[in-house]
């Protein structure tokens, strides 16, 4: 196969190659995937520098999410279990390896192609998708006629959680911070758009509630509650998902006391350690949303990326915040299927 192979940490994108390499050679409990689209996350930059929480032993494959067709399945899973998979279906999940032709991956982290998507839409749904349905649904109770305030609404959780939450029947505040991902965001759903780079977004966001009450929920992949909070509604619901800012928030907790709003995290991973039965729940009602035409995907599509040489341009076009949605790298095989 070819693949992108971290022998050393590297200090970029950059230095990223991609090489021959000996195909991998599923586990007992595995499956092998031919790779025809891969995604890009934030947290690959960081690994390859060795700055993740979650470091392979070198030499280790590059990547994690993707999408392919299975060429292999598992010899022997727990509890004599047959594998729901079979050699030929399309499938979407993550892996320790994904910038490459080839990887194995484990059952739970594989899901079947929505009917009708291609392998390029369905490469970056594992990890946004999710995250912003548990989120929402989940954590916050979205419900009709809610007003939502999505942060980062053009990023990839951003617009999933615009998708979901207009599915739900809620009123959707995008901000962003360029007129193009705000018309971005639009464009999947968003009732309004505000740029977080004006220092009164807080009221122009008020000022879009009904009598100028504030909105429900906060959706916030960046680190803005504490400034949400002076536009947030009583009996609000703020979503802590990450902090693409850079900065861990530290906020009075009097102003949480004084509109008896709710702060509550959202740590998606964890749920298969600490609730497994809740990730099947989230899924199903996922892929009901897609089977339905109310969630589409997010692949950003201002430039293409084709072949794992291409990998490097898209990591750095990422890691700059030049684009918005998912951005998803064609992996061409032979005998290549629709992309």
């Amino acid at each position: 196969m070819r693949g992108i192979e971290i022998k050393e940490l590297v200090k970029g994108p950059e230095d990223l190659k991609v090489t021959d390499l000996p195909d991998p050679v599923p586990k007992p409990d595995q499956y092998l995937i031919s790779i025809h689209a891969s995604a890009t996350n934030f947290f690959d930059l960081l690994q390859i520098r060795g700055k993740y929480q979650h470091q392979p032993k070198l030499p280790w494959v590059s990547g994690m999410e993707f999408s392919g067709v299975v060429l292999s399945v598992p010899k022997s899973l727990p509890n004599g279990r047959k594998p729901f998979f079979k050699e030929g279906d399309k499938v979407f999940g993550a892996s320790q390896g994904g910038y490459a032709t080839k990887v194995c991956a484990e059952e739970e982290k594989l899901y079947p192609m929505p009917k009708g998507w291609s392998f390029f839409e369905s490469a970056g749904l594992f990890v946004t998708a999710p995250t912003s349905y548990a989120g929402l649904v989940n954590r916050a109770g979205v419900k009709k006629g809610d007003y939502v305030l999505v942060h980062a609404a053009a990023g990839g959780v951003g617009l999933a959680a615009v998708q979901i939450a207009k599915a739900f029947g809620a009123t959707v505040i995008a901000t962003a911070g360029t007129q193009h991902k705000l018309d971005v965001a639009k464009s999947f759903g968003a009732d309004h758009g505000i740029d977080y780079r004006s220092p009164k977004w807080p009221e122009e966001v008020k000022k879009l509630t009904p009598d100028g009450r504030g909105v429900d929920i906060v959706y916030d992949p960046v680190g803005l509650i504490a400034q949400s909070m002076k536009c947030t509604a009583w009996n609000g619901r703020l979503l802590v998902i990450g902090f693409a800012a850079g900065d861990i928030e530290k906020m009075a907790t009097n102003r949480i006391l004084l509109k008896n709003v709710s702060v509550v995290g959202l740590h998606w991973g964890q749920y298969a350690v600490h609730e497994p039965e809740t990730v099947p729940k989230v899924w199903k009602g996922l892929f009901d949303l897609m089977d339905s035409g109310k969630f589409r995907g997010t692949c950003y599509t201002d430039q293409e990326f084709v072949g794992l040489e291409s990998v490097p341009r898209a990591l750095k076009a990422l890691g700059q915040r030049e684009t918005w949605g998912k951005v998803v790298v064609k992996v061409p095989q032979a005998g290549k299927s629709k992309m």
